[in-house]
């Protein structure tokens, strides 16, 4: 017996067959339930944990078909409309999977029928019955209110006068009851009886296109897995091939015997549809997650599925076959690693539309094509970033790093000498200064101006630092960073 917290006390919150035969039901004190039989035991329940279980069946659920949504705390809805031939019709999927619900421990009651809340009313009032296209108001008209999944108060309400069954709603007249009781009554009615469209929304999209193998001997060892990738990958080939498209993200599912779903998704910076390459992906991700995938009594049913496309643009070959590179052996080697180790792992800088140095650029995945793509493009038609813009060092530090700058000669001009990091640099040459005004609208109008200095000390080395601030322009005195080196 599971209790749960509802107003201050401790009540049943669902039973066994055993607590069942003794008469508890759910609803009453657990004080009230150990008076009556001291011998029971009670368990806490754990919302989290049974969200979480209700989740990994409703993964597992996929095998049957893509279209699986959560009803509620304790139900599941699964929208078999065009996957029933694949089991042997309707009843030959209903068969197996009850038989793998048992198998794996689970007591689950199940219905089937056209309409979502037949099928819903059918499972908890009718358990296993399908429902006929066209019979459902016979199979209502015996049922008791709550199969039309109102409300408690609707439901207490239509007790009261009298209305204990479905069919005594069906047989009434519509608009006192609407008046009366609500519109919600009359449309969980017409959903049930298919009168009214009731949808129903997967927990997770539905891949454009999916291949799966169902194994009669499950794998076991990963590289059995990667070997079957590539055929997956080879029969998906063709139906990219057919549209015109390549893919930009797989998802790999491998179902467990004993019904533990793993989900192993790769991205690619390109479309891709080559077996090849999709095998490499998933070699380089399923290397990476290691022991961490466990393969148990083994896999039996394996799906690959293309969860994101673009357009495909094939390239002409010259007469030796060769085919002009413009970067995808770079693309290819940033998937691989991204697979590894994940999209931080190839990071690429592009330019953004900001005049201020450290935010001139912007780091990236390598794999968002799209992303890199758009910020070059707006940041090339910033004038901030047109052409003839002055040097910049080759070095860029992160964020600018103080130094200690003794009063200049010129308060406008650049220091004689610098301390950075402990050691004393004399300035033997220097350019500037190049003023850099703040971005008021993201600093603020009282942010202090740049005045940049590209600057040689007497051995040579070349560094980029700046005055923020002016002499005489504010209270506090003006501060000197080093923001970068140039060699």
């Amino acid at each position: 017996m599971i209790s749960h917290r509802e107003n201050n006390a401790q009540r049943i919150a669902a039973l066994d067959e055993q607590a069942e035969a003794l008469r508890l039901r759910p609803g009453m004190g657990i004080a009230e339930a150990r008076a009556m039989h001291p011998s029971i035991d009670v368990a806490e329940a754990e919302p989290e944990a049974d969200r979480r279980l209700l989740e990994s069946l409703a993964d597992w659920c996929d095998r049957y078909t893509p279209l699986v949504a959560i009803d509620g705390e304790n139900g599941l809805f699964l929208d078999i409309t065009g996957c029933a031939h694949l089991f042997g019709g309707e009843k030959a999927l209903l068969a197996d999977l009850m038989a793998r619900f048992f198998h794996q421990g689970f007591d689950v009651r199940s219905g089937l029928a056209s309409t979502p809340g037949a099928a819903w009313a059918a499972a908890r009032f009718a358990a296993g019955q399908i429902i006929a296209p066209g019979s459902e108001r016979n199979f209502f008209a015996r049922l008791p209110l709550s199969a039309l999944r109102l409300d408690p108060k609707t439901k207490t309400s239509l007790e009261s006068v009298g209305l204990r069954t479905v069919g005594a709603i069906m047989d009434g007249p519509r608009a006192p009851l609407v008046r009366r009781f609500g519109a919600t009554l009359i449309e969980r009615l017409d959903q049930g009886l298919g009168r009214l469209e009731e949808a129903i929304s997967p927990r997770l999209p539905v891949a454009p296109l999916s291949v799966e193998r169902h194994l009669a001997d499950p794998l076991s060892l990963i590289e059995e897995v990667e070997r079957l990738v590539g055929l997956l990958a080879a029969t998906l080939k063709v139906d990219l091939e057919r549209r015109e498209e390549g893919a930009r993200m797989l998802e790999l599912l491998l179902f467990r015997v004993d019904g533990m779903v793993s989900r192993i998704t790769v991205g690619a910076s390109r479309p891709i549809r080559e077996a090849v390459l999709i095998r490499k992906l998933f070699h380089e991700r399923l290397t990476a997650l290691g022991e961490t995938i466990d393969a148990g009594c083994g896999f039996d049913l394996v799906r690959l599925s293309a969860l994101s496309t673009a357009r495909f643009d094939a390239r002409q070959g010259d007469l030796a076959g060769e085919v002009e590179d413009d970067g995808e052996g770079l693309a290819i080697f940033a998937d691989r690693v991204t697979a590894r180790l994940g999209e931080a792992a190839v990071l690429e800088p592009v330019p953004a539309e900001s005049h201020l140095p450290e935010r001139a650029a912007a780091v990236v995945s390598f794999a968002q094509e799209e992303n890199r793509k758009a910020l070059a493009g707006k940041a090339r038609r910033s004038p901030v970033n047109q052409p003839g813009r002055l040097e910049r060092p080759i070095r860029l530090f992160r964020a600018p790093e103080p130094i200690d700058v003794p009063l200049t000669e010129v308060p406008e001009g650049p220091p004689p000498h610098f301390r950075w990091r402990r050691a004393l640099h004399r300035v033997t040459r220097a350019e500037g200064p190049e003023r850099i005004a703040p971005e008021w609208w993201r600093d603020g109008a009282e942010a202090p101006t740049r005045d940049y200095y590209r600057v040689e000390d007497a051995d040579g080395r070349r560094y980029w630092l700046y005055r923020q601030g002016l002499y005489g322009a504010q209270a506090a005195a003006p501060r000197w960073f080093l923001h970068g080196v140039f060699a």
